[in-house]
């Protein structure tokens, strides 16, 4: 699968209420994102079911500074409109086909409950936090 390049414009459209999303942050001046991009091209062929986008942190700027961006590469994950990951660093293709493995197995039902219960100020069993 290809890669998607986002911007301001584009970034909330991307994360569709059904789907995966994962977002590589990232600049053409930094070391570790050219070291890590060989990597996300990768998982982006074995992950046809996610789609995979970067944003250049050098052109995006608002958009960086609207997500706190502070270091890159940095990578997000949102999954039903929900940001299940965020974490600035580089990951080895183990670990990012570990954390893909990780948000497709989450039951997406019981995330929505647990964020409206927070949202009504309820733990995730219904009592008053």
């Amino acid at each position: 699968m290809s890669i998607v390049e986002l911007n301001k414009e584009s970034f909330q459209e991307a994360i569709k209420p059904e789907g995966t999303l994962i977002v590589d942050f990232w600049a053409p001046w930094c070391g570790p994102c050219r070291g890590f991009a060989p990597v996300f091209e990768k998982a982006s062929e074995e992950h046809p079911d996610v789609t995979f986008a970067k944003v250049n942190t050098d052109v995006e700027q608002e958009l960086a500074g609207a997500l706190g961006i502070r270091s890159i590469p940095t990578l997000m994950v949102f999954r039903e409109q929900v940001l299940l990951f965020s974490q600035p660093g580089a990951l080895s293709a183990g670990q990012l086909n570990e954390l893909l493995a990780k948000v497709k197995e989450l039951d997406m039902e019981k995330v929505h409950q647990d964020i409206a219960a927070a949202q009504q100020g309820q733990d995730a069993d219904g009592n008053q936090a």
